[in-house]
């Protein structure tokens, strides 16, 4: 069940109101679950209930997308705002220094987080920031064509393309390495989630000069990519080791640019271990 919660974010304007959508379920040690751009929480129902078994799992509509409020106007999307108020929606919910597992945008902003210590450890799938100018270029004429296609798309042709799947395939493959297995609903409302996504250009622009170039040291850290992600190209995971030379690169075999649908066991695994490894540095 989809709850909200409202919370006071610092940002260039001074302090501002926030209201964030979220689903929270599972108990154990908090983690905190940030989807990419234009898509949804829903984008992590493939594995929650996994997850849930050993956490406090609590995913959210990021600023802007799903169903979350926009940010005040006037207020940036840009990382150096969204992720300090992701640690002021923790706060909100009674929650200190999650794990904190993010895809595309939300492995980002999951990354940022860890590096200023809002984070126990941090699970990056295909993040962004980690990219050349070309790639960047390419990325982002790719996420406004998505855009584009979803705003031109009535709701019953985008039904009856879902129900087949090829049309899922068409609507949804340049994210995903096996569309055809997401269900019509999914393929439904995570399209109408991109069409209506109030953040979505004002994160876009906010992100044309990001790169990522600081370590995150002192927690933790894996990066993985899928091998069939189309997105974000999977080279751009060794320009991220690079940045993170103490992070776990983990390769997603068959895996597009969100694998959380493709390969839920394995992308699943791969967050519970990054979650783990931070009781083995404690004790050691």
């Amino acid at each position: 069940m989809t709850a909200t919660v409202s919370f006071t974010i610092d940002s260039p304007l001074g302090p501002r109101n926030a209201n964030v959508a979220y689903e929270r379920k599972g108990a154990g040690e908090p983690l905190l679950l940030l989807h990419g751009i234009g898509h949804h929480l829903q984008a992590w129902h493939p594995v929650t209930d996994i997850l849930a078994a050993e956490h406090d799992v609590i995913a959210v509509d990021l600023p802007g997308f799903g169903v979350s409020e926009p940010l005040p106007d006037g207020v940036p999307y840009d990382l150096g705002t969204v992720a300090p108020a992701l640690g002021a929606l923790c706060a909100a919910l009674g929650v200190e220094r999650p794990h904190v597992a993010g895809n595309s945008l939300g492995g980002l902003l999951a990354l940022e987080m860890g590096r200023i210590g809002l984070a126990r450890s941090v699970t990056a799938l295909s993040p962004a920031g980690f990219w050349t100018e070309g790639e960047r270029r390419y990325a982002f004429a790719t996420l406004l064509a998505m855009r584009a296609g979803a705003k031109a798309l009535p709701r019953p042709a985008l039904e009856r393309l879902s129900r087949t799947a090829a049309g899922r395939t068409a609507l949804t493959g340049t994210i995903y390495a096996r569309p055809a297995r997401r269900s019509p609903e999914a393929v439904v409302a995570e399209t109408l989630a991109l069409r209506d996504a109030t953040g979505f250009e004002k994160t876009l622009a906010a992100g044309g000069s990001v790169r990522f170039t600081d370590d995150v040291p002192g927690l933790p850290v894996t990066i993985a990519w899928g091998t069939r992600d189309r997105l974000l190209l999977r080279r751009q995971g060794v320009r991220a080791k690079q940045t993170v030379p103490g992070a776990r690169l983990v390769r997603l075999p068959d895996c597009g640019h969100v694998p959380m649908s493709d390969d839920p066991a394995l992308v699943a695994r791969v967050v519970l271990d990054t979650a783990r490894s931070t009781a083995t540095r404690t004790a050691a």
